[in-house]
């Protein structure tokens, strides 16, 4: 039976074909963080990431107007009730993730894949489902597993070797078709020195990785080091009283770090104003000078967006 077109059908085929040339056109989050690499390279300026676990922290992100973010095992943990001591699953890391990344518009963020969660095998799977979920780049690193905060005690790495295969694992994944960047993470600077921690993000480097980052540094010597001996992207952790020197991001930018990370700036701030809200609840004090209106709480949780789609679909 013969098709006949109608007016509707081709005003709709028409739409669909103008929705599937748009899509085409999208910018991935991995290609957006290409740029933003570039471009601060190019700038010698470090890209400020404050660092979400949930979806709040990712949307409060977005608003403020940052260009990046970072989801941390150390803040997914700890919403969990766990310290960052790998209590956390795979799984568990991607449910966040996926939740994560539904929360952002358009900025980019960077996923903790820890250790890669087992053998090179488990690496591939971790760097395909982060990429899966919408990631732009996965954090692995180096530690034994299970591993912890890298600027808590009792950490240990595996062997060179080892932590190459790691990444070539990782790399390997991306390049079978995986639109994600590699970010490859040393700790050994604890367990066997600077120099051992430069020459592993050396080797990152050559295997492939995109972005290096040598762990808790101790001195700002140390830093420069880093910059100067490994090429590539870098990411500077500024981790508030660890056991890393806290430089602006200027001051970051001109030594050669791309990325200014804040891991837990987000998370301690809340911690301190809960505890504080908490102790006057306590007492029976009033908390109104610790609070928003509730209108911009419902402002920044997204009622507005959801009474402009409520209202669009009302019959």
């Amino acid at each position: 039976r013969a098709y006949i077109s109608s007016p509707l059908s081709t005003r709709h085929r028409s739409s669909v074909s103008m929705t599937m040339m748009s899509r085409s056109k999208i910018q991935s989050k991995a290609e957006k963080l290409r740029i933003l690499l570039k471009d601060s390279e190019k700038d010698k300026k470090a890209i400020i990431m404050p660092c979400c676990y949930d979806g709040l922290t990712a949307r409060l992100i977005e608003q403020a107007g940052f260009s990046l973010t970072f989801m941390t095992g150390f803040g997914v943990s700890a919403t969990h009730g766990f310290p960052d001591t790998q209590l956390i699953s795979y799984e568990e890391m991607l449910r966040r993730a996926t939740l994560i990344v539904s929360a952002l518009s358009e900025v980019p963020c960077i996923g903790d894949g820890d250790t890669g969660y087992g053998t090179p095998v488990n690496v591939k799977r971790t760097v395909k489902g982060y990429a899966q979920a919408g990631l732009a780049a996965v954090m692995i690193e180096d530690q034994v597993s299970p591993k912890r905060c890298g600027h808590t005690k009792g950490k240990d790495v595996v062997s060179k070797d080892e932590a190459c295969v790691r990444i070539k694992a990782a790399c390997d994944a991306r390049d079978e078709g995986s639109d994600i960047l590699i970010l490859a993470r040393t700790d050994a600077r604890a367990v066997f020195g600077v120099d051992e921690a430069i020459d592993r993000c050396k080797k990152f480097n050559e295997i492939g990785a995109d972005i290096t980052f040598l762990e808790a540094p101790e001195n700002v010597e140390e830093m420069r080091r880093f910059c100067s001996e490994v090429p590539g992207y870098k990411l500077a952790n500024m981790l508030e009283h660890g056991k890393t020197p806290i430089l602006s991001p200027k001051e970051l930018g001109e030594m050669g770090y791309t990325i200014a990370a804040y891991p837990l700036t987000l998370l301690s701030a809340s911690i301190n104003s809960m505890q504080l809200a908490l102790q006057r609840l306590k007492e029976g004090e009033s908390c109104e000078g610790l609070l928003v209106p509730f209108k911009e709480v419902q402002r920044v949780v997204g009622f507005p967006e959801y009474y402009m789609e409520e209202e669009r679909y009302k019959i």
